[in-house]
């Protein structure tokens, strides 16, 4: 299912595909597009080329690690998500290796990470589905991620499948048309 973005303004066609499905189709992910993805955000800008983001990502094929990726989501994150071909967790080293100073920019950082791997995903026919929703403390402590580290967020990874494999409210969801504000509300000019 496409859902192409209707922009005000000419953008890239990775930028105007690209969007957030819940439906996916079960097939695997391969090894050589799986590590595309972490190398795509191994090349995104960071503060100091720091790069503080980490990832912990395991294909559905890997049963015990994606049910351990899957038990830290929420319930109704759990309820589609099981259905991706891959899950991610996102997080990020809060303080600078360099110097020991905090880091104030690593959730930024970790977020252009994540859109560098989410742009590379899509070029592959890979969709990505980015979630806040999911048990930080449980995520801590089920994978031990250090006090100089914050879980960040979850992703889903896999090829477009069905919206009519969804429950309600999430199949609605994915036949939605895609909106945005517009750039009027977000852009000043000095």
């Amino acid at each position: 299912m496409e859902k192409i973005a209707e922009t005000q303004y000419a953008v890239h066609p990775l930028i105007a595909g690209r969007w957030s499905p819940r439906a996916f189709d079960g097939k695997s992910i391969t090894d050589e597009s799986f590590y595309a993805l972490f190398e795509a955000a191994s090349w995104a800008p960071s503060a100091m080329n720091e790069q503080p983001w980490r990832y912990i990502a395991s294909r559905k094929e890997n049963e015990a690690g994606f049910e351990k990726l899957l038990g830290c989501l929420l319930p109704g994150n759990a309820a589609w998500a099981k259905g991706a071909a891959a899950l991610v967790l996102v997080y990020t080293k809060l303080t600078y290796t360099r110097n020991g100073n905090a880091n104030v920019n690593a959730f930024y950082d970790a977020g252009s990470a994540n859109q560098n791997l989410l742009l590379q995903a899509f070029s592959e026919g890979i969709y990505g589905h980015v979630m806040e929703g999911f048990d930080k403390n449980k995520a801590r402590e089920v994978f031990e991620i250090g006090d100089d580290f914050a879980p960040v967020c979850m992703i889903a990874l896999g090829y477009p499948g069905n919206a009519e494999q969804l429950e309600e409210p999430f199949r609605s969801r994915e036949t939605a048309p895609r909106s945005r504000k517009p750039v009027t509300e977000f852009l000043q000019h000095a």
